[in-house]
Formats: structure tokens, C-alpha cells, sequence
């Protein structure tokens, strides 16, 4: 068993899962902070003129696309477990505590979106925190089969909607189509729900600072319309990250051959179907509504799978490598994974918006993964030494001390 606490009840399996995701993470976003938005959804709108880019987006779709989030998500139910728990322990309302966390939580994730990132995932783990905490006294047995129904209800939602949408687009495309199908159909394409947009998308990042801010206030149910998007699985992600912390699973505190099953029951699995969608993507020619219908709706599956794999494969990797150096910096890399997201958002977006390099829109996929190394180098490097001089990381010290209402002791 390996149930090593590091710091004052902390876990080193969380923190070094959460460095772990908050690196791996970046893979995927670096395509939003550098490109256009849809070119996150298909190389065919942005992004994907060479061999060397379909590649990248391929290998992106299958091992990254989504699992890292799904990472955060079960630390997130974790984490709630965890600090509940301790403020009980101490006396403290449970409910008070994280209700204040969450509110504030909520309030970086809209400064983030509005006048960072667009990107923001911090408002919607706030808002879905605040449902999850009232499910914190359930048996594990009972959270894994609530979180499956609340995923396949929203996971159902959103497939048949494709569905019935996939359907059109097979008939409306044969070419003996009906011609009111065809209209039907090129009007949904013509709607701005399928508006790439990529030009007014290059124009407005090289921009500058105060026009890309006023676009995002215009766009300002942004983060609610997320919710409806993926609150299902991360809601549901969150309660099964309660439910393995609750039974041991998140902190290494079952036998290797347990995490051994659980990655080979998934893994393999997870990788083929999601090569299936990626491939069966590519092979309609990254058109936009297969595009779409993959990135919301059949690849979640493989995608929920494939998040429980690399959990069970982390936590062998860090027993694995525990009491080494590099455990030692991955692990201060996620103990100050709030400061490692936004600081991120800041350095990108100051890389590649028009206000700051203006590189938007000038590296391919496979280039950009040279700023992603560069980045997780940087994380490695600075997270350790100041946690070796402060208590907290910079943004985690400020989110304490708003929560807590009192100004937290930051220097060691």
C-alpha cells in the first residue's frame, strides 16, 4: 500500500496526479491559445494543412483530448472530500467552508473567461462543486452508479441530437437528395452554431487587448452554455472521484494487481474506440458535423474510460517512482496546480495574442508542442523551490485567504 502524506494531511498520490494533469492538460490547450477555436474540433478549420498536423491532431484525439480534464475532474471530487472532511474535523461547518470556496472559485473562473482565456473550466467545476458536495455522505457503490446515469442522460442528450443531425447529413449529401433536405441541411450548416468564422477569429486575437475582452462580454453566457455542454461528465467524474477516494483507490492505497486490472480493462479498450472515432473523423474528411458529433458525443465513452485507465496507470507510475526527485516535482507542481492553470492561460495568451507576440494563428500543431515542453519545464522548475520557501502558491495563498475571509500565513 502507498498512502505517503506530504505537508499537513496531504497525499503525495493527489498532488503528484494533479501535476501530472495540470502538465498534460496543456497539450490540448495550447491548441485553443494559439489557434482559432474550431481548430480545436477539426484540423479541417484551422490547422491542419500538413501530414505532420493531421498526425498531431490524430494522436491528440486519442490520448489526450478530454482525459486530462476527466484527471481534474476526479481530483476535484477528491479535493472536496478531503477539505470537508477537515474542516469538520476542526469544528467548522462543512457546508460554509466549501460554499466559500466554490463562490470564489467561481468568480476567478469569470475573470478568467471575460478577460484571460475563453477558455475558463473554473467556473463550471464551481458550479457543478456545489452539486456534487451534496452527495459527500453517499457510499462509494452509490455515488459510481449515480455518476453513471447523470453521464449517460446528459451523453444521451447530446447523441441524439447527432444523431437525428448525422441522419440528415446522409441523406441530404446523396445525390439523389430530396431538395428539401438538402436546404434543411445547408441551413443548419449556414447557422451560427457551425460558423468557423476563422478570419474574424485571426483578426480579433492579433488584435488587441480591449477588443478581445469586449468580444468575450458579448459572449457572456459563454460559461452557463458550458455547463449544459459537459456538466454531465464532469459532474459525474467528480462523484467518481469521490466514490476512489472514498474506497482508497485515488490514494494508492490498494495492491498493484487491483490498478493492473483496472488498466487492463480500460486501456486498450479506451485507445481502440477512440482511434475508431478519430479515424472514422479523418476518413468523412473532418467535416463539421462529424467533427462536432465526435468531440461532444462518441468520444465521451472512450474518454470516461481512458480517464480511469490513466488514473490507475499514474498511481502505479508514482509508486514507482516514489521518494525520487523528479515524484518530488511533479508532485509541488500540482500542489500549486491553480497557480500553474491561470499562470499558463496568462503566459500563453501573452505569447500568441496580438497584444502581447502576436503569434496567433503562426505555429502548426506539431511546432506548438515545443512551447508545451517549455512550459512543463517551467512548472518542474519553479514549483518546488517556492513551495520550499512559501506555504501556498501565489494564486492558491489568494483563493485561501478570500475564502477564509483572514489573510493566510503565505511564508514558511
Amino acid at each position: 500500500m502507498m498512502s505517503q502524506s506530504v505537508g499537513q494531511d496531504r497525499h503525495i498520490t493527489l498532488d503528484a496526479m494533479r501535476g501530472f494533469a495540470v502538465m498534460g492538460i496543456l497539450a490540448m490547450n495550447i491548441i485553443a491559445f494559439a489557434m482559432p477555436e474550431w481548430a480545436y474540433v477539426t484540423p479541417l478549420a484551422y490547422g491542419g494543412e500538413s501530414l505532420a498536423d493531421r498526425i498531431g491532431w490524430f494522436l491528440s484525439a486519442v490520448f489526450v483530448d478530454g482525459k486530462m480534464r476527466g484527471l481534474f475532474s476526479l481530483l476535484f471530487g477528491a479535493s472536496l472530500m478531503l477539505i470537508t472532511e477537515r474542516a469538520e474535523a476542526k469544528g467548522a461547518s462543512a457546508a460554509r467552508t466549501h460554499y466559500a470556496r466554490m463562490v470564489w472559485l467561481a468568480l476567478f473562473g469569470l475573470a478568467h473567461f471575460y478577460f484571460i482565456w475563453f477558455g475558463d473550466i473554473l467556473f463550471l467545476y464551481a458550479m457543478l462543486g456545489c452539486v456534487a458536495f451534496l452527495f459527500r455522505h453517499w457510499e462509494p457503490a452509490r455515488l459510481i452508479k449515480w455518476a453513471i446515469i447523470i453521464f449517460l442522460i446528459g451523453w444521451l442528450f447530446w447523441g441524439l441530437q447527432f444523431v437525428g443531425l448525422q441522419i440528415l447529413q446522409f441523406f441530404a449529401t446523396r445525390p439523389d437528395a430530396d431538395a428539401s433536405l438538402v436546404a434543411q441541411y445547408r441551413e443548419i450548416l449556414n447557422s451560427p452554431a457551425f460558423a468557423t468564422n476563422v478570419e474574424a477569429d485571426l483578426a480579433l486575437h492579433r488584435g488587441g487587448y480591449a477588443e478581445i475582452v469586449a468580444s468575450k462580454l458579448r459572449d457572456w453566457s459563454d460559461p452557463l452554455f458550458a455547463i449544459l455542454q459537459g456538466g454531465h461528465e464532469t459532474l459525474a467524474l467528480m462523484m467518481v472521484g469521490m466514490a476512489l477516494l472514498k474506497n482508497g483507490f485515488l490514494t494508492g492505497q490498494l495492491e498493484p494487481d487491483e490498478y493492473r486490472r483496472w488498466v487492463r480493462r480500460l486501456l486498450l479498450p479506451g485507445l481502440v474506440l477512440s482511434a475508431l472515432v478519430a479515424g472514422w473523423v479523418a476518413m468523412m474528411g473532418f467535416d463539421l458535423v462529424t467533427s462536432l458529433a465526435a468531440f461532444l458525443t462518441w468520444s465521451a465513452i472512450p474518454r470516461m474510460m481512458l480517464t480511469i485507465a490513466y488514473a490507475a496507470l499514474l498511481l502505479l507510475l508514482i509508486r514507482r517512482m516514489a521518494g525520487g526527485a523528479l515524484l518530488g516535482r511533479v508532485a509541488a507542481a500540482g500542489r500549486v496546480a491553480f497557480t500553474n492553470y491561470l499562470g499558463t492561460s496568462i503566459v500563453m495568451t501573452t505569447i500568441f495574442y496580438g497584444y502581447g507576440f502576436g503569434l496567433y494563428g503562426d505555429f502548426g500543431r506539431a511546432a506548438l508542442w515545443l512551447f508545451v515542453i517549455a512550459a512543463w519545464a517551467v512548472m518542474l522548475l519553479w514549483s518546488k523551490p517556492w513551495l520550499d520557501r512559501f506555504h501556498y502558491g501565489p494564486f492558491e495563498w489568494l483563493w485561501r485567504s478570500l475564502a477564509r475571509a483572514e489573510v493566510q500565513r503565505l511564508r514558511r
